[in-house]
C-alpha cells in the first residue's frame, strides 16, 4: 500500500499544529484578557470555521491563493511558488480551519486562571512576558494539551478544505482523507477500510489521549 498520503498527512498536521500554537495563543490570551469592542467580532471570526461549511472556506481561500488572488499575487511578488494546489497553500487552509480547535480550549484556560495569581506575580516583580510563561502557561496547561491534540488531529482529519484548495495530486496534496475517498471512488474498498480504521483508531486515541492527560494535570493541582 502506498504509505505517502500518511506520510504527508502527518508531516501537514505537524506544521500545521506548530503555526496554529504560535498563532492561536497570543490570540487566545488576548481575548481571554481584553474588554474591547473588537473582542466579539474577533471570537466570531475565529469560530467561522466550526459553522462554515469547509467547501465555502475552501473556495474562498482558492480564490485568495490563486495567481490573480490577494495572497497568491503577494506570494509570487516576493520569489514564493504557486500557493494553490501546494503543500504551502494546504498549511495555509490548514491553520486557517483549525484555528478555533486551538484558540477557544486555550482562551477557556487563561480565563480560568482569574487575576489573583497575576496580580501575586506583578508584585513581586514579574513583567508581562515573564507572568505569561511563567504564571499564565503552566497554569493554562491542560488547555494547551486539549489545543495542541485537537489541533492537530483536526488537521489530519480535514476533506473538503485541502480537497478545494489542494487537488488531488499524488505524493503533494493527496493527504489521508483525500486517499480514502479516492479509494472508495475507484471501488477499492479493502484498502479504504484500512484508511478509515487506522483514522478511528487515531480519532480514539486522540480523545483517550485529552482526557487521560487533563485528569492527571488535574490530579496534580493544589
Amino acid at each position: 500500500m502506498n504509505l505517502s498520503p500518511v506520510w504527508l498527512t502527518l508531516r501537514l498536521a505537524a506544521v500545521s499544529t506548530s503555526l496554529l500554537l504560535v498563532i492561536g495563543t497570543p490570540v487566545a490570551w488576548w481575548l481571554a484578557r481584553t474588554r474591547s469592542l473588537f473582542k466579539l467580532p474577533v471570537e466570531s471570526v475565529v469560530a467561522l470555521p466550526l459553522v462554515l461549511p469547509p467547501t465555502v472556506l475552501g473556495f474562498y481561500l482558492l480564490v485568495a491563493l490563486a495567481p490573480t488572488g490577494f495572497l497568491g499575487r503577494a506570494w509570487h511578488s516576493i520569489g514564493g511558488g504557486l500557493l494553490a494546489f501546494s503543500f504551502t497553500g494546504l498549511v495555509i487552509g490548514s491553520v486557517l480551519y483549525s484555528l478555533p480547535f486551538v484558540v477557544q480550549p486555550l482562551q477557556t484556560a487563561f480565563e480560568a486562571i482569574g487575576e489573583h495569581p497575576l496580580r501575586v506575580a506583578a508584585m513581586l516583580g514579574a513583567g508581562p512576558v515573564d507572568r505569561f510563561f511563567t504564571v499564565a502557561l503552566p497554569l493554562a496547561r491542560r488547555g494547551l494539551v486539549t489545543a495542541l491534540t485537537l489541533g492537530f488531529a483536526h488537521t489530519v482529519g480535514e476533506f473538503g478544505v485541502v480537497l478545494m484548495i489542494g487537488g488531488n495530486i499524488p505524493g503533494k496534496t493527496e493527504v489521508l482523507s483525500i486517499a480514502i475517498y479516492n479509494h472508495v471512488e475507484a471501488l477499492e474498498y479493502g484498502r479504504a477500510r484500512l484508511l478509515s480504521a487506522g483514522l478511528l483508531v487515531f480519532s480514539f486515541m486522540v480523545l483517550f489521549i485529552v482526557h487521560f492527560s487533563n485528569r492527571r494535570l488535574r490530579a496534580r493541582e493544589p
